[in-house]
């Protein structure tokens, strides 16, 4: 079967759901890529491009990557104009360690897309409690914070003692032995006793922004 019959854009998702399509690059070719750059391109479509490889990113057309908004640490891309802000508040983005950042990123860069203001607080993890302690105004101001952790991924347990904001946590693959792959992350995080803690896959920071998009478009419709 051809790229071309392959590829079916939902330029509607965004009037349907208040989200549009986002583009999962992992798996997809230089070709299949292009062709939908290049359909985009026809049709006036903007999305965000996820899990892009800098390989990758390096293998499209040169026409398409210099119409990328490109960002290799979060390997996000971004087509056509972002979102215009519309008024939200700010969203704090933070992770236990400065490993975690690369999918605290992508979360950042997908709320950025959206027009979301954002606030990146990193290397704030519970082993340096104190260092959480000093952000803690900064938390308590907004309402939602999107907390990344590898390890025993501890920290959105605590940052949902210290603030009423909706908590997304975000386990990442980050640490040694038992905590590779990051199973043991997620299970920290679903076992969590801090009340009503939302818990992402791992690694998946463009879920957790996502999450927190919902969020705010119900706290604005019910306002």
């Amino acid at each position: 079967m051809s790229v071309e019959r392959d590829i079916k854009l939902d330029l509607n998702r965004g009037s349907r759901i208040g989200l549009d399509e986002a583009i999962f690059c992992e798996g997809k070719s230089a070709a299949h890529l292009d062709r939908i750059l290049s359909e985009a391109n026809e049709r006036g479509a903007r999305f965000l491009l996820t899990r892009l490889s800098p390989a990758l990113h390096q293998s499209l057309d040169a026409r398409h990557r210099e119409g990328l908004d490109y960002d290799a640490l979060s390997r996000t891309a971004i087509h056509g104009d972002p979102h215009p802000a519309d008024g939200h508040p700010e969203i704090v983005v933070l992770t236990a360690g400065t490993s975690d950042i690369p999918v605290s990123r992508e979360a950042a860069r997908t709320l950025h897309y959206y027009g979301v203001p954002v606030k990146e607080i990193s290397d704030v993890g519970v082993a340096g409690l104190w260092r959480l302690l000093e952000r803690v105004e900064e938390l308590r101001s907004a309402p939602v914070v999107i907390a990344v952790a590898g390890m025993d991924a501890a920290l959105p347990t605590v940052v949902g003692g210290l603030t009423p904001a909706v908590i997304i946590g975000v386990p990442t693959s980050v640490g040694y032995g038992v905590a590779t792959g990051g199973e043991t992350a997620l299970r920290a995080m679903l076992a969590s006793c801090s009340a009503g803690l939302m818990v992402m896959n791992i690694d998946n920071g463009f879920g957790a922004a996502c999450a927190a998009l919902r969020v705010l478009r119900a706290l604005r419709n019910h306002a």
